[in-house]
């Protein structure tokens, strides 16, 4: 019988509460052998997303490099959200800073470096995709080089978190999820609307996780605190949100991805009213004659990207809880 080998993973992040789940979700698990993680500027200011990812490897007894990338979107200024997970985006719980500091070198770089050095790596990335399509410009060959890229990001169905068009990964930066998805990167799109409703942990599912008795499944109801009182403020749900543990859940395990399905999509740069808004051809009409003019960028450099839209819940919170053993 042969031994099981790891697939490689290279993850992007804005390390906040809900991404420094998703880390430990990723760094414990035996499925992936993460090679590298870089951390752009979103929930948090650059600096402050790179120690929240130094103390969340540094949990989890890892040394993974964490490398330092954009710090702000690729033509705006950041619109970060401390409001909701923080001033540090921990919960403001007073975390003693890691004792590791970042690697050498830009996270664009380390990007391109990792998958060069690794074809058929895959990518998940939690945050705004400007490191991402930084990457891109830079080595456009790395489309084809990566296997799956999981994309956090987006709400092709419905309201958005952060304006009611947008979620807000695209939002931050609509021009980066742009390029993105106008590449020919095998996106799978892990939507906002997946971590509402059944999926959110409720009260009763956090008591059992921190009855677990980890430092993991402490720190991660914890530092959830302030998030989860903002996505009640926001939505009127109770319970915790976790967007970017289910996309690393998926990534984990592809099965718990019950519906999806291939469309071409797009994301609105250019309105004020729907900035960051995920465009999905759900009925298969932008090649249409009286639609191709709008779309040519899509059809002639992009492709078919899967979006999500089912998952198995609880199979989704089954895997959040052997993470947190």
């Amino acid at each position: 019988m042969h031994p099981h080998t790891p697939r490689k993973l290279l993850i992007d992040t804005d390390t906040a509460s809900d991404d420094a789940v998703a880390l430990i979700m990723a760094l414990r698990s035996p499925e992936v052998s993460v090679l590298a993680i870089t951390v752009v500027a979103g929930n948090d200011p650059v600096d402050q997303a790179t120690q929240n990812a130094l103390y969340t490897v540094e949990l989890c007894g890892s040394t993974v490099p964490v490398f330092v990338g954009a710090a702000a979107p690729l033509t705006r200024p950041l619109e970060d959200a401390v409001w909701f997970h923080g001033r540090d985006g921990l919960g403001d719980h007073g975390y003693k800073p890691a004792a590791g500091t970042a690697a050498a070198g830009f996270a664009v770089d380390a990007i391109v470096r990792t998958v060069e050095a690794n074809p058929g790596i895959e990518i998940i990335t939690l945050g705004p995709l400007t490191n991402l399509a930084l990457a891109l410009r830079q080595w456009p060959q790395l489309a084809d080089n990566v296997s799956r890229c999981v994309v956090m990001g987006g709400a092709p169905c419905c309201e958005g978190n952060v304006s009611p068009a947008a979620e807000f990964n695209f939002w931050v930066d609509p021009e980066a999820a742009r390029v993105v998805l106008r590449s020919q990167l095998p996106v799978e799109l892990v939507g906002w609307q997946l971590s509402r409703g059944p999926a959110v942990v409720n009260a009763a599912e956090a008591k059992e996780i921190l009855a677990l008795g980890t430092s993991f499944a402490h720190f991660s109801i914890q530092s959830n605190s302030t998030a989860a009182a903002a996505y009640k403020t926001q939505t009127g749900e109770e319970g915790i949100a976790l967007p970017d543990p289910i996309a690393m859940a998926i990534l984990l395990d592809p099965s718990l991805a019950l519906v999806a399905s291939d469309h071409y999509m797009d994301v609105q740069v250019d309105s004020g009213l729907t900035r960051g808004m995920s465009v999905i051809d759900r009925l298969g009409v932008a090649e249409d004659a009286r639609n191709r003019s709008v779309w040519n960028d899509v059809l002639t450099h992009g492709r078919k990207q899967k979006v999500i839209w089912k998952m198995d819940i609880p199979g989704w919170k089954r895997s959040l809880l052997r993470a947190l053993r």
